[in-house]
């Protein structure tokens, strides 16, 4: 890709003015816009939540946008592996969640993936990546991440019948 042509630490400084470019432009062309989203485990159940570079200073899931033509499925392992370099196997649909983002309608593609591996982030996007014990999730976790993990969490209780 074109990003890592460029220094880590100049890619991190134009995130936030991509992500206004991007924001614009979602908003001019006024279509619907899908994403993934992946609640990655570990075998102790502890859940992976990452921080991103562009400012937003919150904990969320690791995830992203949808390519055109892309499956959502190959999406949410495409994600995984750029954003935290773990390659997900087993990854099991939760189900579309319908969102507004940045004001416009989103359909978010939720799957969730049990995994060994340590996360490691890009330095790129992602600035930080680390497992945190699901009664211990951290105070400053994003509302879309706590949205979509309750709805993860509903999710095993309908399966599992607990």
């Amino acid at each position: 890709m074109i990003e890592r042509l460029l220094p880590a630490r100049l890619h991190r400084a134009l995130m936030p003015l991509a992500e206004r470019a991007r924001d614009r432009w979602w908003r001019w062309r006024g279509k619907p816009i899908e994403g993934v989203s992946v609640v990655i485990t570990d075998r102790a159940g502890n859940i992976l939540l990452v921080r991103h570079s562009y400012g937003h200073d919150v904990w969320s899931l690791p995830g992203g946008g949808l390519k055109s033509g892309e499956d959502p499925t190959k999406a949410a392992q495409r994600e995984a592996l750029e954003e935290v370099g773990i390659e997900l196997d087993g990854v099991v649909a939760i189900g579309p969640l319908q969102e507004t983002l940045r004001g416009l309608p989103h359909t978010l593609h939720l799957f969730s993936a049990t995994c060994d591996a340590q996360p490691i982030p890009d330095q790129r996007e992602i600035i930080e990546a680390r497992f945190f014990a699901r009664d211990a999730l951290p105070e400053r976790l994003g509302l879309r991440a706590k949205r979509r993990i309750a709805a993860w969490q509903a999710h095993q209780r309908a399966t599992t019948g607990s």
